[in-house]
C-alpha cells in the first residue's frame, strides 16, 4: 500500500513495531507471503551503497526500500558538530552502524538525543561531504520522530581498534579511556584539538569546537571519553556530545602501561601452577592463571596473548603485582570476558599499600560474557584515590564448580591492565 506522507509512515511503523526500539532495523528481504519488498533499509545497507561516488537514494537502489530508521546519538544543541548535522545509529544483524543526516539547522534543533526517527530517503543523496558519510537533501517532512528517550550504550574501544576499523565505528557512539597528551596545564579547557593516547602505540584526536556549549570544561590528564568518531577530510576525530561525556577523570597512565602480557612468550607460563614471572612492567605472580594465545577464545585485546584464569576452583586464582607503583592511583582499567564459551565468573580488584602483606578490595565484576555473546571484551573501570606506593592484583573468586544457574565459575580472560597515577 502506498504511503502518502511521513505522518502515515510513522504511524504505520509505530503500530507495526509497538515497543521495539528503532536502534534495530528491519530485514531487507522480500516477503514471499506478500510478494513486496520491505520498505525499510538498515543504515548498514544504505552506507554499503557508497562506492567513492554520490548515490541518489530511493527504491531503485535499495531493492524497493525507501526508508531507514535509527536512534539519534548526537546532541544538536551542543554545537560540537557542523550546523544541521544529526547522527543516527542502528543495529542490524549485530552490525552497529551510524550515519549523519544533513538538514537545515532549524529542523535539526527540533530533534534531541535519544529520539528514534524514520527517514524518507526518496530524493536524498548519500555522499562523503568533507570526509564524513552523510545523507543530504533532507527536509523536516522527511524525518519523523516516532519515540523519545531511547538509550544507546557506547561501545568501549581501544585507539588501535578505532584507527584500524574506523569505517565500522564512524558515526557511532564509542568510549575510549586515554591520556591527554601533552599533560594538560592547570585550568586547560577541552576546546580545540587534544591528542589521546591509551598506551596501545596508537593515538587519536579529540576535537571540540571553540563555540561548543561545553568548550570551557576543564580537561583532566586522563578520562573515559564518550563520543562520535567523525571524519574531517583525511583527519579522524572523536567529538564529544556534551560535558557529560567526560567520565572517570583521573591522573595520567603510568609509563610503560598498560601491561599487555605480550612478554614473555606463552610457553614460559602455560601451566596453572603458581609462579612468579617477569612481565614487561615488572614481576608478577600468576596463580591458577596462564598466558593464553588462542585466537577467538582467549580475550586478546592487543597483541597475541592474554591472561587466562582456571575454572571451577574453590580457592582464588590471582594475577598479582610484586612491585609498587610510587605515585598512588586514581584509576585502574582492565579488559575482560569469559574464555571461549565458558560460563561467567566473578573477579575483584584488590590493592595493597604495605608491599603485599594485606589486600583490600576496591570493587568486583561478575558479568564476564562468552565469545558466543561477543568477541569484543568489556572494559572494567575502577576509580579510587590512593596516595603513596601501591600495588594491585586481580582475584578471581573460588566459587566452586559451575552449576548454572546458581554457580558461575568458568575460565576468565583479561588483557591490557592499566594503572593511572594520582595528580
Amino acid at each position: 500500500m502506498k504511503v502518502k506522507n511521513m505522518k502515515n509512515i510513522a504511524g504505520s511503523l509505530a503500530l507495526l513495531f509497538g515497543g521495539l526500539a528503532f536502534s534495530s532495523c528491519l530485514k531487507e528481504d522480500v516477503n514471499p507471503a506478500v510478494g513486496t519488498p520491505n520498505s525499510v533499509a538498515s543504515i548498514y545497507v544504505v552506507k554499503d551503497l557508497y562506492r567513492d561516488a554520490d548515490v541518489a537514494l530511493g527504491p531503485n537502489v535499495l531493492s524497493g526500500a525507501y526508508l531507514t530508521t535509527g536512534t539519534i546519538i548526537s546532541d544538536p544543541a551542543s554545537g560540537n558538530l557542523p550546523a544541521g548535522s544529526v547522527v543516527i545509529q542502528s543495529n542490524w544483524r549485530s552490525l552497529v552502524r551510524g550515519l549523519i543526516l544533513k538538514m537545515d539547522p532549524a529542523t535539526a534543533a527540533t530533534l534531541t538525543l535519544g529520539d528514534s526517527v524514520v527517514v524518507d530517503l526518496n530524493g536524498a543523496t548519500l555522499t562523503k561531504s568533507g570526509g564524513s558519510m552523510q545523507v543530504t537533501g533532507l527536509t523536516g517532512a522527511k524525518v519523523s520522530k516516532v519515540a523519545s528517550n531511547r538509550k544507546v550504550t557506547a561501545r568501549a574501544v581501544s585507539l588501535s581498534a578505532l584507527n584500524s576499523k574506523f569505517s565500522e565505528f564512524e558515526s557511532t557512539l564509542v568510549s575510549v579511556t586515554a591520556d591527554v597528551k601533552p599533560l594538560p596545564v592547570s585550568g586547560e579547557t577541552i576546546a580545540g584539538s587534544k591528542t589521546l593516547d591509551d598506551g596501545s602505540e596508537s593515538t587519536f584526536t579529540l576535537f571540540t569546537e571553540t563555540n561548543a556549549a561545553f568548550a570551557s570544561t576543564r580537561v583532566a590528564p586522563n578520562a573515559t571519553f564518550v563520543g562520535i568518531p567523525y571524519a574531517l577530510g583525511d583527519a579522524k576525530q572523536l567529538r564529544l556530545r556534551n560535558n557529560a561525556d567526560i567520565l572517570s577523570p583521573s591522573g595520567p597512565l603510568y609509563p610503560g602501561y598498560p601491561e599487555d602480557f605480550e612478554f614473555p612468550l606463552e610457553s614460559v607460563k602455560n601451566t596453572y601452577a603458581s609462579r612468579a614471572i617477569d612481565l614487561r612492567t615488572g614481576n608478577w605472580t600468576l596463580n591458577n592463571a596462564i598466558l593464553g594465545n588462542t585466537v577467538n577464545r582467549d580475550r586478546i585485546v592487543s597483541g597475541k596473548q592474554a591472561i587466562r584464569f582456571q575454572q571451577n576452583l574453590t580457592t582464588s586464582a590471582t594475577l598479582q603485582m610484586n612491585y609498587d607503583l610510587p605515585n598512588g592511583a586514581t584509576k585502574v582499567t582492565v579488559w575482560y570476558g569469559a574464555y571461549y564459551t565458558d560460563a561467567s565468573s566473578t573477579f575483584a580488584l584488590e590493592y595493597s599499600t604495605d608491599k603485599g602483606v594485606t589486600w583490600k578490595e576496591i570493587g568486583r565484576k561478575s558479568d564476564a560474557h562468552s565469545t558466543a555473546t561477543s568477541l569484543i571484551a568489556k572494559q572494567a573501570v575502577f576509580m579510587m584515590n590512593i596516595q603513596g606506593p601501591v600495588r594491585f592484583r586481580i582475584n578471581k573468586l573460588g566459587l566452586g564448580p559451575t552449576s548454572v544457574p546458581t554457580v558461575y565459575n568458568g575460565r576468565l580472560g583479561v588483557d591490557d591492565f592499566a594503572v593511572y597515577q594520582n595528580y
